[in-house]
């Protein structure tokens, strides 16, 4: 009775062995999409009124939480029932982040005309406040989803030949860690002129020590989220690349010779450029037509 009692522990710490050696592979893996998820949500979650910036960034949280509910059973059912959609789910999301990154590079290059941003810092009434403030955690919640569904995915893809417990207990720590990690660095990030300022405010006026630090912060953070702006369209192709270089033969054999980083980049770009041909093509088709 006691052997199988202690076999069973050594079961449950080989798993948990595993479990912790694929979910370090698997973060890894998915270490650029998150850095693009950080980035967009740093930029949905600012422009809020002060004190409404925690409250706003709890409600994409929970609205983040209820994705991952709804996104990981039906992934578990792919896996389980449907093996092969994992992977051919995975080159779909990436032909859409290859897409998306050359997109962002081709709006920077190319003048196009600027969308309109809401600034909820402006003087509205209480309704106009909270129906704008609905609005915009209801977009940032809706592009959550779309990069839930590829972090999650490409969690699986990694883990897709182990057990099913093992994949269950892997992505799910990869979406928490997601959702958690994601949101709690974003709430720093918002929070950053607003700490400047009170370190100002203690200052009393002196160009002191915590004039300085909190001058830096308030300066620094438009340069921070531009910055993850830029890392994360980096890593958006760099994520498409490594997705297609790992489960297409031919590109698996495709530049070798260069390093594994700079190759994965140059064909997440060249993919993502040939996909935005093809979209603007249909589009100018389209408008014509129309």
């Amino acid at each position: 009775m006691a052997s199988g009692f202690f076999a069973l522990l050594d079961d449950i710490a080989a798993i948990m062995d595993d479990v912790a050696a694929m979910t370090k592979i698997t973060t890894k893996k998915t270490a650029g999409i998150l850095g693009d998820d950080l980035a967009v949500n740093a930029e949905k979650a600012s422009g809020f009124v002060s004190s409404r910036e925690i409250p706003v960034l709890w409600a994409i949280t929970k609205g983040s939480m209820l994705n991952k509910i709804i996104i990981l059973p039906l992934a578990f059912l792919l896996s389980a029932f449907i093996p092969w959609a994992v992977i051919a789910i995975l080159l779909f999301g990436g032909l859409y982040l290859a897409y998306e990154g050359a997109e962002k590079i081709y709006e920077y290059i190319v003048p196009h005309p600027q969308d309109v941003v809401v600034d909820l810092k402006k003087d509205y009434t209480e309704d106009e406040l909270l129906e704008k403030e609905k609005a915009k955690i209801k977009s940032a919640v809706v592009t959550d989803f779309i990069l839930s569904v590829e972090i999650v995915i490409i969690a699986l893809g990694t883990v897709v030949n182990e057990t099913l417990v093992t994949q269950i207990i892997v992505v799910s720590i990869v979406a928490l860690i997601a959702t958690v990690g994601v949101y709690g660095i974003v709430a720093i990030i918002v929070r950053m002129d607003d700490l400047g300022l009170k370190l100002i405010s203690k200052s009393n006026g002196s160009r002191g020590f915590l004039f300085g630090i909190g001058t830096f912060l308030v300066k620094a953070l438009p340069i921070v989220i531009k910055s993850l702006s830029v890392i994360g369209t980096i890593a958006l192709l760099l994520v498409a690349g490594g997705i297609f270089v790992h489960n297409i033969e031919y590109m698996h054999h495709f530049l070798e010779q260069i390093p594994s980083l700079l190759r994965d980049f140059l064909i997440g770009l060249v993919v993502g450029g040939v996909c935005l041909l093809l979209v603007n093509g249909f589009k100018m088709l389209f408008l014509k037509k129309g």
